[in-house]
């Protein structure tokens, strides 16, 4: 991680702090913490702020805020950020069916991993992954903090058509997708949450970068019910907050 986050240009109208070369959990809790700062200001004249592994793009009016004030403004927020900033960690529990027809892959993470089924999912659950960034599709998380014992490559012939809510593993990350799309991850399971939902306006992802997510377990039988719930907006996923100790 850099001493001090750089500025960089991205057009007229978009400013990119980085804070690292690498991915590093340090430098993205940081620029997660910058976004949450400048979000709570309302700054008029900031549009959009887009976190990635290790910077932040700041989409601006160069009108209404020329890229001059807008680096002072993010430099006084970079002076106030503490270490208190980046100890919240925010969870949001995420049941998952594995295995079956929920998880088609199981088979080839079993076979490249050496492990059954059963210690798949205990390890699979045993971790809390933390989202970088959303990308790929709307919504869709890549979490790092996976248990390196289940690192799978990526299917060498991806799918054209993969269901809302799959979980998959892709070399060290592990990710839920969000809609209905194409994709390459090893599918392991499934999630009956609704991750993506285009019709609310203020939250339309469930994930947000910087939570964080604690799979677990569920029977089939609680995938169906959970999903009837959540498609009818009648499930409320668990959520908790808790202490956080950041890794390098």
């Amino acid at each position: 991680m850099y001493d001090e986050p750089r500025f960089l240009g991205s057009g007229d109208s978009c400013m990119v702090v980085e804070f690292s070369d690498a991915i590093e959990m340090a430098a993205n809790v940081r620029l997660q913490s910058l976004r949450r700062k400048l979000a709570a200001q309302d700054i008029k004249g900031i549009r959009e702020s887009v976190p990635t592994y290790r910077s932040l793009s700041i989409h601006h009016d160069p009108i209404i805020l020329p890229r001059e004030k807008l680096e002072r403004i993010v430099q006084s927020a970079l002076c106030g950020l503490g270490d208190e900033d980046d100890r919240e960690r925010r969870i949001l529990v995420m049941p998952v069916a594995y295995g079956g027809e929920n998880g088609p892959d199981m088979a080839n993470v079993c076979s490249h991993t050496g492990l059954d089924e059963e210690e798949v999912i205990k390890r699979h659950t045993s971790r809390d992954c933390y989202c970088y960034m959303l990308g790929f599709t709307p919504g869709f998380s890549y979490l790092g903090g996976l248990d390196e014992s289940l690192a799978t490559p990526r299917l060498k012939n991806p799918r054209t058509l993969i269901p809302a809510g799959s979980v998959g593993i892709a070399g060290k990350q592990t990710g839920a997708y969000s809609i209905d799309s194409p994709g390459g991850w090893q599918l392991i399971g499934r999630t009956p949450l609704k991750l993506f939902d285009p019709d609310d306006p203020k939250n339309p992802t469930l994930i947000d970068a910087g939570d964080w997510i604690r799979f677990s377990s569920i029977s089939d039988d609680e995938y169906k019910r959970i999903k009837r719930e959540a498609d009818a907006c009648g499930y409320a996923p668990e959520r908790r907050v808790e202490t956080n100790a950041v890794q390098g």
